[in-house]
C-alpha cells in the first residue's frame, strides 16, 4: 500500500510551484489528474531542453505520475467538467492569480459547496490576499521579494541567481505539500477540508536564518557576504592547488579544532588563537586567510582526505558529471533511470526515504490528454460518443 492511496489530486497549476506540490502528492500514491488547456497545454511541457517527444525535459521529470487531460475553462461547459471532477478529488491545486478560480465558479466558499472535505492548497506570488495579491510574479520576483537575491553573491558586486532560478517555485511546491498533509490529517478530525493559502515569496522568506529577530533586536541588515557566513568562520569556499573548490564548514569550536588538526596546525585552536568563536569571527580575514593558504597547497584529494581523517566537515563543489559518478549517490540511488517517451532517462529519485510506504516513479510525464479516455469515461462515465463531442466543440 502506497502512503497516499485513495486520495486523489486535481492538478490545476501551471508551470512549476502547484504542479510540483502535487507532484510530490502523487510520488507517493495519490492519483493525481492533471488538467492543462487543449492543443498548447501547460507551459512547463515548453520549459527547459526541447526533446523528440515534443516536451522538454522538465516535463517528462516534473509531471511524472500523472493522468494528463485538456479542458478549455474559457468554455462554460469545460468549466462544468471542471466542478464535477472537483466534486469527486480531495485535493486541488492551483497557482494562479487571485480571483481567477472564482471566476471559474471554484472559489473556495464554490468548491466547499461542491465537496466539503475538499482541501484547496492555492499558491500565488503574493498570496490571496494584501496589496499585491493581484500581482504577477515567478520564482526570480519571490527571491527578491523575500530577500534571498539581495543576500547572493559577492559584497558590492551585482546580486546574484541563487543557485536554481526555480528554487521558490519547488520550496513552495514542497510547503504546499506540507499544507496538504496537515489538511488531510485534520480533516480525519473534523470531517472537512479547508484551505491552504501560500505565497510564493513566503516559502523562502521563512527559511533565512535570523535576519528577522537580528533586524528587530538591532536594526542589523545583513549584506552580501559571497561564500562565506554571517555567523560562523571559517564556513566558506576555498580553491585547490589543482583548481578544484572545497566547503569547508566550521559550525563551532570543536568542528575548527578538528580542521585545526587535520591542517596540521593544533595551536589555531587554542585559546589564544582562535579556538572560540568569538575570536574567529573578529578576525574572519585572517582566519580565511590562513585556511585558503592551506588549501591551495594541496590538491583537492588530499584536502578531503586529511578532513574526513579528522572529521572536518568538507565536500568538493560538485557538478552534475562528479554527481553522476559519486559512489555516495549510487549507493543511495539518488538517480533513477526510468523508461519515458524518449526512451530511459535519467531524473532524480523520490525524496525522503520511507522503510514501509515508499515513494515511487511509476510514469513519467504524459503526453497532452493522454488519459481523457480513462478519467472523463472511468470517473464522470462520459463514452466516446461524448468524448468525440468534446473534441469537436474545443472542450477537451
Amino acid at each position: 500500500m502506497s502512503a497516499l492511496e485513495g486520495i486523489r489530486v486535481l492538478d490545476l497549476g501551471t508551470f512549476i510551484a502547484g504542479p510540483y506540490c502535487a507532484t510530490l502528492l502523487g510520488e507517493f500514491g495519490a492519483e493525481v489528474i492533471k488538467v492543462e488547456p487543449p492543443d498548447v497545454g501547460d507551459s512547463l511541457r515548453r520549459l527547459g531542453t526541447n526533446t523528440e517527444c515534443g516536451d522538454t525535459l522538465v516535463w517528462l521529470s516534473e509531471s511524472r505520475n500523472k493522468k494528463c487531460i485538456t479542458l478549455n475553462l474559457k468554455e462554460e461547459r469545460g468549466r462544468e467538467l471542471l466542478r464535477q471532477l472537483a466534486s469527486q478529488c480531495d485535493v486541488v491545486v492551483e497557482n494562479f492569480r487571485p480571483g481567477t478560480l472564482e471566476k471559474w465558479g471554484l472559489g473556495y466558499d464554490d468548491l466547499k459547496a461542491l465537496n466539503p472535505r475538499a482541501v484547496l492548497v492555492r499558491i500565488s506570488a503574493y498570496g490571496q490576499d494584501g496589496p499585491l495579491r493581484a500581482q504577477p510574479g515567478f520564482a526570480r520576483i519571490a527571491h527578491a521579494f523575500s530577500g534571498l537575491a539581495y543576500l547572493s553573491g559577492e559584497p558590492g558586486r551585482m546580486p546574484v541567481v541563487p543557485g536554481s532560478t526555480s528554487l521558490a517555485d519547488y520550496m513552495s511546491g514542497m510547503y504546499g505539500a506540507i499544507g496538504a498533509l496537515i489538511a488531510l490529517r485534520a480533516r480525519d478530525t473534523t470531517g472537512e477540508g479547508q484551505c491552504v493559502d501560500l505565497a510564493l515569496y513566503e516559502s523562502v522568506f521563512r527559511v533565512l536564518d535570523e535576519i528577522v529577530p537580528a533586524y528587530q533586536q538591532s536594526g542589523y541588515v545583513r549584506e552580501r557576504m559571497g561564500a562565506d557566513t554571517v555567523n560562523v568562520c571559517p564556513h566558506s569556499h576555498y580553491q585547490t592547488a589543482d583548481a578544484k573548490w572545497i566547503a569547508i564548514a566550521c559550525s563551532n569550536d570543536q568542528m575548527f579544532e578538528r580542521l585545526a588538526d587535520a591542517m596540521e596546525q593544533p595551536e589555531l585552536a587554542s585559546r589564544t588563537r582562535f579556538g572560540q568563536k568569538e575570536l574567529r569571527l573578529a578576525a574572519r580575514d585572517e582566519v580565511n586567510r590562513i585556511v585558503s593558504e592551506w588549501v591551495s597547497s594541496l590538491d583537492h584529494q588530499v584536502v578531503l582526505a586529511r578532513c574526513a581523517k579528522f572529521g572536518a566537515p568538507a565536500s568538493l563543489l560538485y557538478s552534475i558529471a562528479d554527481i553522476f559518478g559519486d559512489p555516495q549517490y549510487r549507493a543511495r540511488g539518488n538517480i533513477r533511470l526510468t523508461e519515458s517517451r524518449i526512451g530511459d532517462l535519467a531524473v532524480p529519485e523520490v525524496v525522503p526515504r520511507l522503510s514501509d510506504t515508499p515513494g515511487e516513479i511509476r510514469w513519467l510525464g504524459e503526453g497532452l490528454g493522454a488519459q481523457n479516455m480513462e478519467v472523463f469515461g472511468g470517473l464522470l462515465g462520459l463514452d466516446s460518443d461524448d468524448l468525440g463531442a468534446l473534441r469537436e466543440q474545443g472542450i477537451i
